[in-house]
């Protein structure tokens, strides 16, 4: 195990883990990345004994230079980066708002896009993060394709808008903030309404965003909450998938 940045691996290993335990990253596609500085980040690898995202431990996550080689002697022995590395880096230099990147092929959320159904304000105070990031936009990048080189990764920067979300049409999801919690928490947020709709649309009904009036109803529970507590719900749901195995 290498012994830099070992708080920072652990957490994007669980990072990972909580993705998989949410069906956000079923089986072996998806990745997380963190900035260390201006010319490296922390990445999800495959390694030699690649199990899928919901097996990650902290070896598999690297230290790597934003032109995907070795940040230190050692970091891709027996690991490849990601072949969509270009995600996260131009999304890592083209905002400062930016530390984490996640990205995830969330079903419900690629079947809701390729259904026509756009994510919407519809919950409340189900989920009063989600609803506001709803709110704001969900941008959808049009092309269904691998963003595995820098003019794609432009266009997929530039299809955000500047938003923490951006569904990738028939791929997935690119989810960016200033911490590896918030932007899994978001992802789980897009994944949770997404999956909503699609039941009430099954079920008959109609979808409605929430009134302006109980917009400014919702109330802004604290980062403590929203994340903190939310963080260390995600942690107990995979400590109990761990136990039960």
């Amino acid at each position: 195990m290498l012994n830099s940045f070992e708080e920072e691996r652990s957490l994007l290993a669980d990072a990972c883990r909580v993705l998989a335990n949410r069906g956000l990253a079923d089986g072996i596609l998806g990745h997380i990345s963190l900035r260390i500085n201006d010319e490296s980040l922390l990445v999800r690898c495959r390694g030699p004994r690649e199990r899928g995202l919901g097996y990650t431990e902290a070896e598999d996550i690297r230290l790597v230079r934003f032109d995907g080689t070795e940040a230190a002697p050692g970091e891709l022995d027996g690991w490849s980066v990601p072949n969509e590395l270009p995600l996260h880096t131009a999304a890592l230099r083209a905002r400062d708002d930016v530390a984490a990147v996640v990205h995830a092929h969330p079903p419900r959320i690629v079947a809701a896009d390729l259904a026509g159904i756009a994510i919407r304000p519809i919950v409340g105070a189900f989920d009063i993060p989600g609803t506001r990031l709803a709110a704001g936009g969900i941008p959808v990048y049009p092309r269904g394709v691998l963003v595995r080189d820098h003019s794609l990764a432009a266009e997929m920067v530039a299809a955000m808008q500047g938003r923490p979300v951006l569904v990738l049409r028939a791929h997935g999801i690119t989810s960016v903030a200033l911490t590896v919690e918030q932007a899994v928490l978001q992802a789980i947020s897009v994944d949770t309404i997404a999956g909503l709709s699609m039941d009430i649309l099954s079920a008959g009904g109609t979808l409605s965003d929430l009134s302006d009036e109980d917009m400014a109803e919702l109330p802004d529970l604290g980062a403590g909450f929203n994340t903190g507590t939310a963080w260390r719900h995600e942690m107990a749901r995979i400590d109990g998938v761990r136990a039960s195995h």
